[in-house]
């Protein structure tokens, strides 16, 4: 079993940043570096869709608390990721993605070659996107060269 975590402590309104997500004012997935998280409806639990190769479904969505999707694809992914806004010790907001999964097939390998850098990256970015949209000053996250290459020929192949 896979436990990925990545976290910002970030101001109090950060979690209106979920609700946020795959709409026309997104400020919290990186779509300027990242394809574009889309739905089939708006987000809600049952809400289909994904981004890139990666499908998942809404299994469960609290407004301004947390967000939960289950995996569809690739093959091989069980599991779930989710982002989620607590309550930080110093009065403002824990901005937390988290993913569970259980690799199988396949995923074994595609995990950790190939998702799991260019997870690590998009999801850094997204923070740095939240951090930039609450007003906290930062540099965007630099790509390791595995990333750099891994985007480099996935976009030959597109």
């Amino acid at each position: 079993m896979i436990l990925n975590v990545h976290e910002r402590t970030l101001p109090s309104a950060a979690g209106a940043l979920i609700d946020t997500l795959s709409g026309s004012d997104d400020r919290l997935w990186p779509h300027d570096r990242w394809p574009a998280q889309r739905f089939d409806r708006p987000l809600g639990v049952g809400a289909v869709g994904g981004h890139g190769p990666v499908r998942y479904d809404v299994r469960d969505y609290e407004p301004g608390r947390r967000v939960r999707f289950g995996f569809r694809g690739p093959a091989g992914f069980h599991g779930y990721h989710e982002y989620e806004a607590l309550a930080a010790p110093d009065g403002g907001c824990l901005l937390r993605h988290s993913l569970v999964l259980e690799p199988r097939g396949r995923a074994r390998l595609t995990w950790p070659l190939i998702y799991r850098p260019l997870h690590d990256a998009l999801i850094e970015d997204s923070l740095a996107t939240a951090a930039r949209n609450l007003g906290v000053a930062g540099d965007r996250p630099q790509w390791s060269v595995w990333v750099r290459l891994l985007r480099f020929l996935a976009g030959r192949r597109a």
